[in-house]
């Protein structure tokens, strides 16, 4: 199963170890596309690499094309975390959005209102693993 992992970026990177911690679950289930989310130097790896703006986005669409599932960690408020979960529903492609309530932020109502995606609120890490388990056995 090829699983498109999803955490902010640009939008901030506090979060990182999480995604490092969720995508380490995650590879137990399948393949994880987008395991560069949960690295540290995630954006200097993309600049050394020479990839610019065009090429992150026409890699990441490829990869939501590929893909058989998308996870999100949406705690983090992220345009380009909306943007990949806007394009996977549009695929048909099926959605967990993972959300931390005690967070800075509300979730957005065009994620939690949206009957396409799955939304799964949490605290830890530990306590969504059988939640992702599921989620993976139903649509994977």
């Amino acid at each position: 199963m090829d699983v498109f992992f999803s955490g902010s970026i640009r939008g901030g990177r506090s979060d990182v170890d999480r995604y490092a911690a969720l995508i380490e679950i995650l590879e137990g289930h399948g393949d994880v596309l987008t395991e560069h989310v949960g690295v540290e130097a995630v954006e200097a790896k993309e600049q050394a690499d020479g990839l610019t703006d065009g090429d992150i986005h026409d890699q990441d669409l490829a990869w939501l094309r590929q893909a058989d599932v998308v996870v999100a960690e949406v705690t983090t408020p992220s345009l380009g975390v909306g943007y990949e979960i806007g394009r996977a529903v549009e695929l048909d492609t099926p959605v967990c959005c993972l959300y931390r309530p005690d967070g800075d932020h509300e979730l957005s109502a065009m994620i939690r209102g949206n009957d396409a995606v799955t939304v799964e609120e949490y605290r830890e890490v530990a306590a969504v693993e059988s939640v992702l388990a599921s989620f993976l056995e139903t649509h994977g």
